[in-house]
C-alpha cells in the first residue's frame, strides 16, 4: 500500500492516509477520547446520473441499510444502536457517504464491531425486492404499499411543497445547460416509481468500486490493528472499478436570466445564483466564504444591515447569502424574502447592494472579522470526531486532496482585499446571475 501522511491543524498527530493497490483508501485519523468515527465516502451522487435515473443515488443510500447476506434488514441498526452508536447516511451532488459514531469500547471492541458490519453493508447489500417494492404507475390511486419507493416519493412530495426548495431547483436548474448538477438529488416520482432493482444493483455495481470509496477511521486506537482490521473486511474480491467520467464544465450565463413562477404562497421569494471555482481552488473557495459572509452572513452582515435594520420601511422578511462547494464548480447565492408589493424595489435593493461590493469596497475590518469566524468555525469542525470523519471526507472526495487542509489556515490568512475584489469581479457579476422568483398566484 501507498502511504501518505498529511499535518492535520489542532490534531496531536499526523492523519494517515492509505491507497490500497485497487484503489480504496483508508484514512486513519487520532482524536483522544472514549468516542469514535466509522465512515466510507463514495465518489458518486447526482453527478453520475441522468434523466433516466434520477435520484438513483438517493434511493440507493436508503437501500443500503435493507440488509446483507450475513445480516437481515434492520440488525445493522440494531446491532449498533444496542452500543450507543448514531448511524446514518446522506447524499449530495458529488458524493454519498455512510457513518457510525459510537464510544469504541473495552479495547476498541466496539469500534471493531462497527467496521465489520459498516464493511458488510458496504460491499454485500441485497437490495430485496420486498423493500424496494414493485414498479407502479402514480396515477393508480389504490397502491397502498409502504415500502421504500413510496417512502422516498413521499420524501420528494414533502420537499417539492418547500417554497425554498421550489426557488432552489429553478435557480440551479438554469444555472447549467449540459451538467448533471442541474437536477434535484432527490429525483421525480415518476422517475422513482418506475426504476427497476436491476437498474438500482447495476448502479451500486458501476460506482461503489473500489477506487471511488474513501473510508475514514476517528478516534483513539492502535493504527496498525485497525488499519488490517478494514483491509480485512474491505474484500472487494476483485470488484472493478468505475469508468473514468469527465462532465463538461458549463460556463456562467452571458446575459442575467430571470425566471418567474407563482404558488399558493403569501409572500414573495427569489434567489441569485452563480458558478464558481473548483472546490480544489482554495484561495477562490476561501475568497466567496469570505465574500458570503460580510455580505449576507447573519445580522451583522451588510444585507441584514442595510436592507432590515436600517430601511426606513419594512421590505425584507428575511436575506442572506450561502456558498456551496462542488468538484465541478461552487455556486453562490443570495436569497431574500419580501413583501409582495415590494418586489421589483427589493431586487434593485439587493442589487445596489452588489455593485457597492465594488465601489464601496471591503474594508480590512470585515476582511479580518469574517477570517476570524472562518477560523473558529475550522476549529470547531476539528473538535468532535464525526466533525473531522466529515470534514477528511469532503476534502478526499469533494477536493480529492487532503493535503489541502494542511495550509488552509496559512492559505486564509494570505487573502487580501484585492483578491477580494478581484474574486468578486470574476464570479458576481450581475449579468453572470441566474435570478428565481416565487410570487403569490394572481400577483
Amino acid at each position: 500500500m501507498k502511504k501518505t501522511t498529511v499535518k492535520y491543524p489542532f490534531l496531536t498527530e499526523e492523519v494517515e492516509i492509505y491507497e490500497r493497490e485497487n484503489g480504496h483508501k483508508i484514512v486513519l485519523a487520532h482524536k483522544e477520547g472514549d468516542m469514535s468515527n466509522v465512515s466510507t465516502w463514495v465518489k458518486t451522487g447526482s453527478i453520475n446520473e441522468d434523466d433516466r435515473i434520477n435520484g438513483i443515488s438517493h434511493f440507493l443510500e436508503h437501500l443500503m441499510f435493507k440488509g446483507t447476506h450475513k445480516h437481515k434488514a434492520g440488525e445493522f441498526d440494531r446491532m449498533l444502536e444496542a452500543k450507543g452508536a448514531i448511524v446514518n447516511a446522506a447524499t449530495w451532488k458529488d458524493y454519498t457517504f455512510y457513518y457510525v459514531t459510537l464510544p469504541k469500547g473495552t479495547d476498541c471492541k466496539d469500534l471493531k464491531l462497527a467496521i465489520e458490519l459498516h464493511a458488510d453493508m458496504m460491499l454485500d447489500p441485497i437490495l430485496p425486492d420486498e423493500e424496494i417494492g414493485a414498479p407502479f404507475d402514480l396515477n393508480d390511486t389504490n397502491v397502498t404499499d409502504k415500502r421504500e419507493r413510496h417512502v422516498v416519493i413521499e420524501e420528494i412530495r414533502m420537499r417539492k411543497d418547500q417554497n425554498w426548495t421550489k426557488i432552489y431547483n429553478a435557480c440551479n436548474y438554469n444555472m447549467y445547460t449540459k451538467h448533471p448538477y442541474k437536477r434535484d438529488v432527490i429525483g421525480t416520482p415518476e422517475i422513482i416509481s418506475q426504476v427497476t432493482r436491476d437498474d438500482i444493483m447495476n448502479y451500486y455495481q458501476t460506482y461503489y468500486s473500489p477506487e471511488n470509496m474513501t473510508t475514514i477511521i476517528v478516534g483513539e486506537f492502535d493504527k496498525e490493528e485497525i488499519l488490517k482490521k478494514v483491509e480485512k473486511e474491505f474484500d472487494f474480491k476483485g470488484r472493478k472499478n468505475a469508468p473514468k467520467r469527465i462532465n463538461e464544465i458549463d460556463k456562467p450565463v452571458q446575459e442575467k436570466k430571470v425566471i418567474e413562477n407563482s404558488a399558493h404562497v403569501n409572500t414573495t421569494y427569489f434567489m441569485y445564483g452563480w458558478l464558481g471555482p473548483l472546490a480544489k481552488d482554495i484561495k477562490g473557495t476561501i475568497c466567496l466564504d469570505i465574500i458570503s459572509i460580510i455580505l449576507g452572513d447573519g445580522t451583522s452582515s451588510r444585507l441584514y444591515q442595510n436592507l432590515i435594520e436600517k430601511q426606513p420601511e419594512p421590505i425584507f422578511n428575511m436575506i442572506n447569502s450561502e456558498h456551496y462547494q462542488f468538484k465541478d464548480g461552487n455556486n453562490f447565492f443570495v436569497q431574500a424574502n419580501c413583501k409582495p408589493d415590494k418586489k421589483d424595489t427589493a431586487i434593485e435593493l439587493v442589487e445596489k447592494e452588489l455593485a457597492n461590493l465594488i465601489s464601496n469596497p471591503i474594508t480590512e475590518h470585515e476582511m479580518l472579522k469574517a477570517k476570524k469566524k472562518i477560523k473558529s468555525r475550522f476549529a470547531y469542525s476539528a473538535e468532535t470526531v464525526s466533525e473531522i470523519g466529515e470534514t477528511i471526507g469532503y476534502y478526499m472526495t469533494v477536493c480529492e486532496d487532503l493535503r489541502l487542509i494542511e495550509d488552509y489556515l496559512k492559505d486564509l490568512d494570505g487573502i487580501t482585499i484585492e483578491d477580494l475584489k478581484s474574486t468578486i469581479e470574476k464570479y458576481l457579476n450581475i449579468n453572470n446571475s441566474v435570478l428565481s422568483i416565487l410570487v403569490p398566484e394572481g400577483n
